[in-house]
């Protein structure tokens, strides 16, 4: 059977082109040998099951171990104890009964699920009795758990792992998922949402991640597919499909299934371009598939967004070590941190991010009568900048009060606005990249159009120096991108000033170096 790059569910080695995870994720025997209680997290589609599953048939086939996979995702709307323990036995009962190195043996046969502050802890200990070797559990999807499940959960397990000198128990459990242990939701206080520590499972002794591919590891994965078939996925390919997605493993076999299924049709005579990659992730983009649209639906929760606008008005926001907010998001995926300032985890999510908050004011700006598009602003061949934003200014003037009102993200709501018409008036004919990040003070973007590139720089007033900054900050942006013009866009949310006052455009040079100040 000819193998392919999987992008739905668990890679099994004789269906999919893969890598061993364990490579991305260290120590794990050595955890187990030391007979530990430990934690691995990281985002969604990283591989985390598949690790699981290679990790119990590798523990199983040792001899060593009897080795269980045990997913609690069925367990996820329990909240209440007394029902969802006695769940969470029903699915390791179901577990045990489908392993292969456990047949013969039963789990919690005469348990008494009513004893549901025990009731675990009892059947842990009186299967482990049976087994005449250790058991290591790896409980994934560990992290739906909430409230009395999750609490009581924990509070057996770890009351279990500190009897182990009296009473056979568990010689070593993972809890698996997206978020660390800490961010677990569990209601143990009304002021809090999260657990904030490891208690009550002080016991983990270390909390592991599953990191992306690198490129190197890009290419190991993208070589197996040229072994099989011929098909060479060339360096410049490869870096450029790096380059998109920072080793997203989902998003690196999404890209290359796109190519070598739909775009090249199995043809694998037909060699790998680079503009391949583009066309790809475009298409990824705006097909928005199931991993996608998951992550995205996070940005619409409060927490999320505390973190997430910030970084699309490019503001300085601190966070600490510990905060609850920062860690989540970057657990999540949604954010990596790079140079000390939190970015977009790869390019396709940021553009992502965008399009999901401006999904609805895309789709006004396209229901217009007269929608804008690029040719009605080109002028011997380059976009008339100065005709396309005094039409932004007069669009801004006219409906931002009743556009702001409908974004949930309201103090990043003009730059938004402002890129959903940008998006509309290029519509496929040129592109618009951005460069997020916290810290920065703007927002830096470009219009590409027929290859020539229009730096635009934004900015919320804040002082009379934003100005100054803005056409200081947007001088090395032209640097940058080797460009001699640029357009500073500051936006006044001051009730108080008039739109006469608001709206205006003034022209500097900085050095060498023309800057229009555009007023909205």
């Amino acid at each position: 059977m000819r193998k392919y790059f999987n992008i739905a569910g668990p890679c099994q080695p004789d269906k999919h082109y893969m890598l061993p995870a364990q490579e991305r994720c260290n120590n794990l025997l050595d955890l187990i040998e030391q007979s530990q209680y430990f934690v691995i997290h990281a985002a969604r589609q990283s591989g985390k099951t598949t690790l699981l599953l290679d990790l119990v048939k590798q523990l199983n086939d040792s001899g060593d171990y009897y080795a269980l996979y045990c997913s609690l995702e069925t367990v996820q709307q329990i909240t209440e104890m007394e029902k969802g323990i006695p769940a969470i036995i029903r699915t390791l009962a179901t577990a045990v009964e489908f392993n292969q190195a456990l047949q013969g043996y039963t789990f919690a046969d005469k348990a008494d699920e009513a004893d549901f502050n025990n009731v675990l802890q009892k059947s842990l200990v009186y299967f482990c009795q049976k087994l005449d070797k250790p058991l290591v559990i790896l409980f994934d999807e560990a992290d739906c758990l909430s409230n009395g499940t999750l609490i009581s959960f924990l509070r057996q397990l770890r009351s279990g792992y500190v009897n182990r000198g009296q009473i056979p128990f568990v010689h070593s459990v993972a809890l698996v998922g997206m978020r660390n242990i800490r961010d677990y939701k569990g209601k143990i206080r009304e002021d809090r949402e999260t657990l904030g520590s490891a208690s009550p499972f002080n016991i983990v002794t270390e909390s592991l991640t599953l990191r992306n591919f690198n490129q190197e590891e890009v290419g190991r994965l993208y070589a197996q597919h040229t072994a099989q078939t011929g098909q060479l996925f060339p360096p410049d390919v490869v870096a450029k499909a790096y380059d998109y997605t920072q080793g997203q493993p989902w998003l690196v076999n999404a890209i290359a299934r796109e190519i070598v299924e739909k775009m090249l049709a199995k043809d694998f005579s037909r060699p790998i371009l680079p503009e391949y990659v583009d066309q790809a992730v475009q298409t990824l983009i705006l097909r928005r598939d199931t991993h996608l649209d998951s992550l995205m639906e996070r940005l619409k929760e409060e927490r999320v967004q505390k973190v997430i606008e910030p970084i699309i008005l490019g503001e300085p926001r601190q966070y600490g070590l510990l905060d609850d907010n920062h860690r989540y998001v970057l657990d999540l995926g949604l954010l990596r941190e790079a140079d000390q300032k939190l970015v977009p985890a790869n390019q396709i999510y940021a553009e992502v991010m965008i399009r999901t908050l401006n999904y609805s004011s895309q789709q006004e700006l396209n229901d217009l009568e007269n929608p804008p598009y690029a040719p009605a602003y080109l002028t011997a061949g380059k976009l008339d900048m100065r005709k396309l934003l005094a039409d932004f200014q007069a669009f801004w003037r006219e409906h931002s009060e009743a556009w702001i009102e409908r974004y949930q993200y309201k103090e990043a709501a003009p730059h938004l606005i402002l890129l959903a018409f940008l998006q509309r008036i290029l519509n496929g004919g040129g592109a618009v990249t951005r460069e997020m990040a916290s810290g920065n003070g703007r927002l830096d973007l470009c219009v590409h159009y027929e290859r020539v590139a229009y730096p635009i720089e934004l900015k919320l007033r804040y002082s009379p120096k934003t100005s100054q900054e803005g056409q200081a900050q947007l001088a090395k942006y032209m640097d940058k991108l080797g460009c001699v013009e640029g357009w500073l866009i500051i936006f006044d949310r001051r009730k108080s000033v008039s739109w006469s006052k608001k709206i205006f455009w003034k022209n500097y040079t900085v050095g060498n170096k023309v800057i229009h100040v555009v007023g909205c």
